[in-house]
């Protein structure tokens, strides 16, 4: 009998014990369903507050739900965004689905993305993002090392601009393609055909639409004007074909000139060369000339004696006065005299 009560004493407490811990389960669900849910300290970015990072120190997260990479990290980004004000920085994520322009912007091509920005000077952080690296990035300063994005690729150029207006353009054709194969289920290919003619019709559009801005920005010129310019044209033309031709004659003539002075050059070394050749010749005859006359007065000496003797005293004391002359001159004078007469005679006629 006293077994029997002790055993029932100890089931009774032992459902008493369970009764109470699952009282005590209920009310702490109850209380932690009553609290309200914990806020994150990420503040999220959008394209209509993004220009908050230009300001002060940030650190940028890119994501996407369906990335499990992201995914691993956001715990961590949660840690370091709560520690964000003894850091003195502030933590922000950038969805790519949502805001595909923010991503282009930035030009996001791998996820998960950082950044960090300090006064308006942005540097991509390659590291792992876990809490203690991110830590010590900020801490040591590490981002100091780390070239910063300037020129076009920084995310406030023009050229980064239009490349979120492509990222944005793209994301809505996405959004719609979803809208047609998974809402309406449409075929894809459907999908495809209908965007493949939209961009023909748009591009036809933008084609009409830029010859309207040029007709309406032409401004024709009056009839006067383009008859001047047409005349204006024409008297050129015609100055520089006669300048053309006054050059070319100009040639010619220069060519005749060249020609004809070549020609009497020629003319003067052949006579040149003919006088010289006269007067070897000349040389060489004179002396034959001189030994062949006197061989003949030393042949004939009475005849010479007896035109002295006929001579009268006078005549002979004149010749005897007049410097005796070498014997042979009188001949060669007499032959360079002939001579001379011809060439004189052939010059004009050649």
């Amino acid at each position: 009998m006293a077994g029997g009560r002790r055993g029932s004493l100890f089931a009774a407490l032992l459902a008493a014990w369970v009764v109470a811990v699952a009282e005590a389960e209920a009310e702490a669900e109850q209380e932690q369903a009553a609290r309200p849910p914990e806020r994150s300290l990420v503040r999220p970015m959008t394209a209509s507050n993004w220009t908050l990072v230009m300001e002060g120190e940030w650190m940028l997260k890119f994501y996407a739900p369906w990335c499990p990479s992201c995914q691993q990290t956001d715990s961590e980004w949660e840690t370091f965004a709560k520690n964000g004000e003894i850091l003195q920085i502030s933590v922000g994520k950038v969805d790519v689905v949502q805001e595909p322009g923010l991503s282009g912007r930035f030009f996001v091509t791998t996820l998960p993305a950082f950044f960090h920005a300090k006064d308006g000077i942005i540097r991509r952080y390659r590291g792992p993002g876990v809490y203690e690296d991110l830590q010590n990035y900020i801490l040591e300063k590490k981002w100091q090392s780390v070239e910063p994005l300037t020129g076009w690729k920084s995310p406030a150029s023009l050229t980064m601009s239009g490349m979120a207006g492509l990222f944005s353009i793209s994301g809505k054709i996405w959004h719609l393609h979803n809208y047609f194969t998974v809402t309406l289920g449409v075929p894809a290919w459907c999908s495809y055909f209908f965007f493949v003619i939209a961009t023909l019709i748009f591009g036809l559009f933008m084609g009409l639409v830029l010859v309207v801005i040029s007709e309406c920005l032409y401004l024709p010129l009056p009839r006067n004007l383009s008859e001047r310019s047409e005349q204006n044209l024409r008297s050129e033309k015609v100055h520089i074909t006669e300048q053309l031709q006054d050059v070319e004659e100009e040639k010619d003539d220069s060519n005749e000139e060249e020609n004809k002075d070549n020609l009497v050059d020629d003319e003067d070394e052949k006579e040149d060369l003919g006088y010289e050749e006269e007067a070897e010749e000349e040389e060489e005859d004179g002396p034959a000339a001189g030994v062949d006359e006197e061989k003949n007065d030393a042949q004939d000496p009475e005849p010479l004696r007896e035109a002295r003797e006929d001579e009268g005293p006078g005549e002979v004391g004149d010749d005897s006065l007049e410097q005796p002359r070498p014997a042979g001159t009188e001949a060669v004078e007499d032959s360079l005299r002939q001579r001379r007469s011809q060439h004189a005679d052939e010059g004009p006629s050649t």
